[in-house]
Order: structure tokens, then sequence, then C-alpha cells
């Protein structure tokens, strides 16, 4: 492993039901006492929004409300950010913010029980921001276009968005990097960046003085990282596309040493193709495999390692698309989007496998982000 230093800083309740789960059973706004809700951005390159959906204890789901995010999206299809993390909710969920691409803004929504209250947008610092993530009234966005950065902001009670002094920071691969992911380490102190193209790991250090002082830069154990999330004990648990070889995917896995990442499980394959977003319930993190149409589930033990339990714990098919997805806090639902169907499908998570709920249609093709409380 090497590693280079130069300057940044960056979670399976079983519940089996009687009956399918209808997402039009759900007809009432969220109410004080029931905030559950799932995000959905449109991306639409006419007028981006947020699709707002109040979500039922057996994970119904019904519209409530569109809200512009007052930027533009790409209006592409198919994966049209290659990202993760491009709507996110504070860990307080008393904010949303989402990326504008098009139009290189980042909008802050304050959320309340009745939905979305447009904050503000502010320009991204760079160009074709794609992923954004939040700790404690801090947030940074990810740039993927030109010299890719990431930027920093301050947001208030109000959602007004402020950047943070010394906040933009180059990634290491700069031009060449075509970055995926931003998003804090569960205690706040580092920020963690996939780059895809050029298989690094960025790990920018959070300093209260320095919100980015400090980076180390480490080699991806797989070619081609692209999402991540936590597992037991802080591990970090990256999908790799690898180079978009068929059936080739794999997921690795990591712990943290020092101000770097040490490799626990490198490139675990699934034998699907296009692993690219993960989501963690308990001790299994779940793989979007988009070229596959199907996803992929891996046991994670309490030391990071992976064990690949069960390659396809659920088949969405391969014209579907499968892209971005959020598994719900209490880890009982898993909700993935289908770009090349503008849907969205809902799952119960079934100890490594995933039972289908609905589908729900007429979404726009150019969806990606999404998230969830």
């Amino acid at each position: 492993m090497s590693r280079v230093r130069v300057s940044i800083a960056f979670s399976t309740m079983l519940l089996v039901l009687s009956t399918p789960v209808l997402w039009s059973q759900v007809a009432n706004p969220l109410s004080p006492a029931d905030t559950r809700a799932v995000y959905v951005m449109t991306n639409r390159a006419e007028g981006n929004s947020v699709l707002v959906y109040a979500r039922d204890a057996n994970g119904g789901l019904s519209k409530i409300q569109e809200a512009p995010t007052q930027g533009r999206g790409t209006g592409f299809t198919a994966d049209p950010l290659q990202s993760q993390g491009a709507l996110t909710l504070s860990r307080d969920g008393r904010f949303l913010f989402a990326v504008n691409a098009a139009s290189g803004d980042l909008t802050t929504f304050l959320v309340k029980p009745s939905g979305l209250q447009f904050g503000s947008k502010v320009p991204s610092g760079g160009a074709l921001p794609v992923s954004v993530t939040e700790y404690n009234g801090v947030v940074f966005v990810l740039n993927q276009l030109g010299i890719a950065n990431i930027s920093g902001y301050t947001v208030n009670a109000a959602g007004q968005l402020k950047p943070v002094p010394n906040g933009r920071r180059t990634l290491a691969g700069a031009a060449l990097s075509q970055p995926a992911q931003v998003t804090f380490t569960p205690d706040g102190t580092k920020l963690i960046v996939t780059e895809k193209g050029t298989d690094l790991i960025d790990i920018f250090q959070v300093a209260p003085s320095d919100p980015t002082k400090g980076l180390v830069v480490r080699r991806s154990s797989g070619y081609t990282p692209f999402g991540f999330a936590f597992g037991p004990s802080g591990s970090v648990i990256v999908s790799e596309v690898e180079r978009r070889f068929p059936m080739a995917s794999t997921v690795s896995s990591y712990r943290r040493n020092g101000d770097g990442l040490a490799s626990v499980s490198p490139a675990v394959p699934n034998g699907q193709s296009g692993s690219c977003w993960v989501a963690v319930t308990g001790n299994i993190a779940w793989i979007v495999n988009t070229g596959s149409g199907t996803i992929s589930a891996y046991k994670v033990a309490a030391d990071g390692k992976l064990t690949l339990a069960n390659p396809v714990a659920a088949n969405l098919g391969a014209m579907a698309g499968p892209i971005d997805l959020v598994a719900t806090p209490d880890g009982k639902f898993i909700y993935v989007l289908e770009s090349n169907a503008g849907a969205l499908a809902a799952f119960q998570v079934n100890g490594d496998s995933l039972t289908p709920l609905f589908t729900l249609p007429d979404l726009p093709l150019s969806i990606q982000g999404i998230d969830g409380r």
C-alpha cells in the first residue's frame, strides 16, 4: 500500500409481512409525530426538484410534495451523475442538501413535518457538483469536472449556506479524478473521497482551525472505486466497478489507521457487473450492481472483514438500470432508484436477502440522488 501526503477531512432488523405493501396505501402527509420520509432528486434539466414521499411503518410511500431546488440538473439518464450522495440529509435530520449539477450550485432545504422548505442556494465552488455531506453544521460538496475539488460551507438554523474560509481543496487526482462520493467519517474528523479515474481514495483531516487540514491518499484495493458506506466499528465498505468489465465487480473494506485507511478485505468479487452504490444495515452491506440489475449482500464482521453472503439478494432485471439506494434508519427497508425505467423499487430486509414490496413508476428518467428517514 502506498500513501501520498497532501491535504482533506471526512449502518438488520428482520421483519416479515404477510401481505405485500402498496405504495398508494398511505395518503396522509407527515405529522410532527411521524416524520418518516423518502426523498428523491429529479435532476431535470429544465429545473431540478426533490420529490417527497411520506413513509408508513410498513414501508408504504405516498407523494406529498415536489420541492424545486431553484437550480438545474443534467437531464441525462442511466446513472446521470455517476455518483453517490447527490441528495443528503443532515445528521440531525433538520436539513436536506441537493446538488444542481448543470447550474453548478448547492441547495439547502429545511425539513418540516409537512415537507421541505427552501433555505438557500449557493455556487458549488467548481464544475458539476455530484455529492454532498454534512456534519455538525459543516457541509462539503464534491465537484466532479475540471480540476475536481471539494468546497466547504456552514449552514445556520435558517438553512443559509456560507462558504468556509480556506474550505476549497483540489483532489489528489485533480483533472483526472472523476470523483464519485464525499462523506464525513462517523466522528466528523475526516472526509473521504473516492476517485474513479485514478483508483485513489482521498482522506482529508478536518480541524477546527482549518476544515481540510492534511490529506492522505491511498491506492484503492480494487479498480474504479465508487460508492461507500460505514460498517461495524467504523469500517469503510467501498464498491469497485473494476473498469466496467462484465461480471468482474468487487467490494473492499478498510479500517481507520491513523490519518489513513488500512486494507481489511481487498477486492472481494461478487460475480456481478457495475457495483457502484453501497448501503449498510447492521452487519450487512448492500451493493447495487447496475450492469447486472441486481443487489448483492456482503456480511461485515466486527473487524470489517467481508464475506459474500448472497451475490443476488435481489434481482431488479437487467433493463432496470438500478442506481442509487437508501436504507431506512431502522434497517427494515431499502429503496432503489431504477434509472432506465424511471421508477423507485422498495424492498423489505430479510436477513441477507431482499423481499420485493412494490415499484413506484412514472418518475423522471433523469432521477439520481435519494435519502430518507
